[in-house]
């Protein structure tokens, strides 16, 4: 069977770029291969980890968000064969297409982290980026009054970079209220250089580091993770020269290291980072002018947000549509990327950035300083969000998303 349009993935990216596709052309044939039977909208589990969401208010049934009008493919897309516009299927079977858009997501490489797998879910092992471990964080939070506390990050690329610390900074707030965050001694243990990659949101973080009393360790990398005697083993490099240290804890926090899925790093789509290799304007492929990727899985530069796929998707809808048509790329993608930082219960630090860092605010500055911790943020977090996820973005309404139109002005 040959499709206009071929779809690897049906997560926020792939079903965001149906939606659009559609709304623009009905009449293209569209195949959706994704064999997942739940959609999740995992930005929430940060929050389910503080107990302001519930697991349920951020699963929904993958035939519940597939757009009307598509054939969704209920397999695992195993090959691509990009010379024969051939896509290989997880029962051997094969479809082929005229234009494919990659936009499977990351793998979570759990096991990159010795021990980390058996550990998971007890004994104080957490992690917000698994959607049944999210609620043990919260009730990992509750019950500690005392101990040490540890929150890592690994080296990028990762999703949502600032998740890490959000889920540490609202443990702090819950703490604080309790009254027993003197009693506990908060770490994070990141890999990387800085506490963000964009300078200037640091300092609002920095001044929260310092009121919940967190000993931050930058270039410190969690390598293996002793359940049974509940000890976290750091590889640090201080003056050029690494080191193993070991750190005993109470509860241990932990996100994984992140890689792109084997379909697409195994595949001659694949950059050397594994992603896929796109232009990162137009993101259409270097080489395979049929070909797009978005989302977690493309090559780009950009933070891997929903944010991020939510303005991506209309661009690779219309550069999707010129190329069935036999046109170039009409559309570009500015890097843009948000992450609302919950720094307490109640108030965010609403990070909006683009490539190199360029600063993209969605809002004035009187309306809504993105530099400094905010209600507005929060509110915009907690209950804007969501409905603009599930009834927005994958319904294929770009609001504050119309893709822009290369050579025209922002």
């Amino acid at each position: 069977m040959t499709y206009d349009i071929v779809i690897i993935g049906g997560g926020a990216a792939g079903i965001a770029t149906a939606s659009s596709i559609l709304k623009r052309n009905a009449k293209v044939t569209i195949a959706v291969v994704d064999p997942a039977t739940d959609h999740y909208y995992q930005p929430g589990w940060t929050m389910v980890g503080a107990g302001v969401f519930t697991p349920e208010q951020t699963r929904k049934a993958e035939a519940d968000v597939m757009p009307k009008g598509v054939r969704w493919i209920r397999l695992p897309a195993i090959t691509i064969d990009p010379d024969h516009n051939e896509i290989q299927l997880g029962d051997g079977s094969s479809i082929t297409y005229h234009v494919l858009i990659v936009a499977p997501g990351l793998r979570l490489a759990w096991e990159k982290i010795e021990g980390l797998p058996e550990a998971l879910g007890r004994n104080g092992v957490t992690s917000n980026y698994r959607y049944d471990l999210a609620p043990y964080t919260y009730r990992l939070v509750k019950e500690l009054q005392q101990g040490r506390a540890l929150f890592s990050q690994p080296p990028m690329p990762i999703k949502c970079a600032g998740a890490p610390q959000k889920a540490m900074y609202l443990s702090c707030d819950i703490w604080r209220d309790s009254g027993v965050l003197p009693a506990i001694d908060v770490e994070f243990h990141n890999a990387g250089a800085a506490l963000f990659g964009v300078a200037t949101y640091v300092p609002a973080l920095m001044e929260y580091v310092e009121k919940y009393g967190i000993d931050l360790t930058l270039e410190s990398n969690l390598v293996a993770v002793d359940a049974d005697r509940r000890v976290a083993t750091f590889e640090r490099k201080q003056d050029g020269v690494s080191e193993r240290i070991e750190r005993e804890f109470a509860m241990l926090h932990v996100v994984p290291p992140q890689v792109s899925h084997a379909v697409v790093a195994n595949s001659p789509l694949a950059a050397a980072s594994g992603f896929v290799e796109v232009d990162e304007t137009t993101l259409r492929h270097k080489r395979f002018e049929n070909i797009f990727g978005l989302g977690d899985a493309a090559g780009t530069s950009n933070a891997k947000t929903a944010a991020a796929a939510r303005i991506q998707a209309p661009v690779v809808a219309v550069n999707a549509l010129a190329a069935l048509d036999g046109r170039p790329p009409v559309a570009d993608y500015n890097g843009y990327g948000s992450c609302p930082l919950t720094v307490e219960r109640g108030k965010i630090v609403l990070a909006e950035f683009g490539y190199g860092g360029k600063l993209l605010p969605s809002f004035p500055s009187w309306l809504l300083d993105g530099t400094r911790p905010t209600r507005a943020a929060w509110f915009l977090k907690e209950r804007m969000l969501p409905p603009i996820y599930w009834q927005g973005m994958l319904k294929g309404r770009e609001w504050m998303a119309a893709p822009h139109e290369i050579g025209k002005a922002a």
